[in-house]
Parts: C-alpha cells; structure tokens; sequence
C-alpha cells in the first residue's frame, strides 16, 4: 500500500527537494505541498494524507501549531506528523513531541532514514533521529516534567519496564523484540498496553514518561 504524504516547508527549495526524495521511494508518494503551517492544516485536513512531514519554522502558524492541530490531544481523529528542521534545538523538538508528533528529523538525515521515518509513522511507530534521542529526553527530565506525572492505571509488569526503557533509547519495535527475545505482535501489544496504562498517545510520550518518572537513568547513556 502507498504512503500518502503532505510536505510543508516554506523554502521551495528544500521542499521540492524533500518531495522528489520522497516520490522516488518504494511506496512513498507526497499528494500535498504547502509553504507555510496555516496551509498545510488546511490541506491535510482536506487530503487526510496517512502522513504529514512539516518543518517546525515557518511563517504565520509553525510547524510546533500545525502539529497540535493536527494531532493534538484535543483533535479526535489525529493524523501522523513528522517534524523536520535543520535546526537542531531540543527545545523546539520536544514542543513538537509534545504537541503529538509521532517523529523528528533532521533534514540532512538522508533519503533512507526520511523514508523510514514516514513508514513508521504510517505504521503507527515512531522515529526521532538517533542524535537526538537521548539527548533530547535527557535534558528535558533533567529540567522536571511541564505537568504532574501521570500514574499508572495499573502496575506495570517486568515485561513492561523492560519495554518502557527501551522505547526510551530510542528502539524501533523489531530492535525490542530482538533485545528481549520476543515476538514483534508481543512488544506491540505491550506498547498498546503501557499507552492504556499510563494515558499517552503513542511511544514517544511513553519514552518521556519513563525520564520524567526516573525509570531511565539518563547517565547510562551516552
């Protein structure tokens, strides 16, 4: 089945450049281009692409806004938004994740990667750049959660911790599944459950949670 696409960038550029990346991957088609956030929510709510990639600056609505209204927790039939920026700051990333982006890029990531990162958001999973992954969740545990950490509705299982930390540095589901000797239905359905249990949207907020509730050491990564 085709991925279908949304690109917003407002550098013609650099978004002519990400949809001809993209269009000559397998499976991968771009069906929308907008140069500015305002834009590419009305498309997208329009086209209802299986994924949005947006930059996070650009002018009138950025990309950290188009995300909340496109996938925000207010929004009831959220769609899958990658974030992708040349700019490298943590801060901005983590607004995004925040907002309900299922992923984050760089954009010099390269045409591999881009392409991962759209299936697995069109998946259901979710892909942040490795430089960033643990840095990112490092520093903003560090500085104390924006709200009261949610508890969980249920105690979670040793299976469940032990995915909790992995989906915290950053594994992919089949990495988990290798790690622990499992099946790759078995981690989804742990993740499934740790979603139901502690209230988050997808596993990047799981992975936040497991730093803002100190079952992840930062200091063990580097």
């Amino acid at each position: 089945m085709t991925v279908r696409v949304l690109v917003a960038d407002d550098q013609e550029i650099v978004r002519t450049g990400l949809t001809m990346i993209l269009n000559a991957q397998p499976g991968i088609e771009v069906v929308a281009e907008a140069g500015d956030g305002r834009r590419a929510v009305e498309l997208a709510r329009r086209e209802r692409p299986d994924v949005c990639l947006l930059d996070i600056r650009m002018p009138g609505l950025d990309g950290i806004e188009a995300t909340r209204a496109l996938a925000g927790p207010q929004v009831a039939d959220p769609l899958a938004v990658v974030v992708i920026t040349t700019f490298d700051l943590d801060e901005y990333v983590y607004a995004a994740l925040r907002a309900g982006a299922r992923g984050f890029l760089l954009k010099d990531a390269g045409p591999a990667l881009l392409a991962q990162a759209v299936h697995a958001a069109a998946g259901g999973d979710a892909l942040i750049a490795p430089s960033v992954t643990t840095r990112l969740l490092r520093a903003f545990a560090a500085a104390g959660p924006a709200q009261p950490t949610r508890q969980p509705i249920e105690p979670l299982t040793d299976r469940e911790e032990q995915v909790v930390a992995a989906l915290a540095q950053g594994r992919t589901n089949a990495e988990i599944a290798q790690e622990l000797r499992i099946t790759l239905s078995t981690v989804k359905t742990h993740v499934a459950s740790l979603m139901n249990k502690i209230g988050a949207r997808n596993r990047v907020e799981i992975a936040m949670w497991a730093y803002e509730t100190d079952r992840v050491r930062p200091q063990k990564f580097r």
